[in-house]
């Protein structure tokens, strides 16, 4: 019952930035400024949208492997267990 308003709190807060911003920029009188207050925004926008960089090749090969003798060994389990149902 208590984490319904807490979490409805907790998005209201984390999109306010956000919204804080584009109204500031809205606001400003002089159109120079007002447009390279929304150049700033777009270009923060792009810079959090960007991909994160890509993590060393051999460890996450590594990991895939990993998971994949996990399945398999998951995998003769369960036929071990149920022939034919």
């Amino acid at each position: 019952m208590k984490f319904a308003p807490v979490a409805l709190i907790a998005i209201a807060l984390s999109t306010a930035p956000a919204a804080a911003i584009e109204q500031n920029c809205r606001f400003i009188q002089a159109k120079p400024d007002r447009e390279a207050c929304y150049k700033r925004q777009e270009d923060e926008l792009a810079a959090k949208r960007k991909a994160p960089a890509p993590t060393d090749d051999g460890k996450r090969l590594e990991t895939l492997r990993q998971m994949r003798q996990d399945d398999e060994a998951v995998y003769r389990s369960i036929q071990n267990i149920c022939r034919g149902c």
